[in-house]
């Protein structure tokens, strides 16, 4: 079984190539980079000490949370980005960071945790949704789903999430 520690800076390479991999089934090499370009080095020298790793001794890193307390405010925390070996899906996996992850920061005095993903990604909106996470009212919807409209910047529209923290 993977064992859950802190993210390192020494990471980072490996966390890229991972999104690199496990993401080519969806994506051509040249999406899957691009992707890729959502976790530079410097989230892993700011924010490794919110932000989790599951490690076996064979394989590597099987799965990663990137994530970082609100520097504006006492009581948020939020989820950059989450990363599954497709071998290791629906293992509890994502579930076992996720909850690492609301515990460190309700200990750290947070009160509610963030997160967003793209309209299209049904299966994150579906796991958010089970993990006790709400949909943020957006501007707009489509097909029942509120959308936040270019959110990331034209065209880019995202799914807010947030949760509250039990302290």
């Amino acid at each position: 079984m993977p064992v859950l520690r802190q993210a390192r800076v020494s990471d980072h390479g490996t966390i890229i190539a991972c999104v690199q991999q496990w993401w080519a089934d969806s994506r051509t090499p040249a999406q899957a980079r691009e992707l890729s370009l959502l976790l530079p080095k410097l989230f892993l020298q700011f924010f490794s000490g919110t932000s989790l790793v599951l490690e076996d001794e064979a394989a590597g890193i099987r799965a990663f949370l990137i994530g970082f307390h609100a520097a504006d405010n006492d009581e948020e925390a939020y989820i950059h980005f989450v990363g599954v070996d497709p071998k290791l899906r629906g293992q509890g996996a994502a579930r076992r960071l996720y909850t690492a992850f609301f515990q460190h920061a309700a200990e750290a005095g947070r009160t509610e945790v963030r997160a967003i993903t793209s309209p299209g990604n049904t299966g994150s909106i579906a796991f958010h949704r089970a993990m006790g996470f709400s949909l943020e009212s957006g501007d707009r919807e489509v097909d029942g789903l509120p959308l936040h409209s270019d959110y990331d910047g034209p065209g880019l529209d995202r799914v807010c999430f947030y949760r509250k923290l039990a302290l």
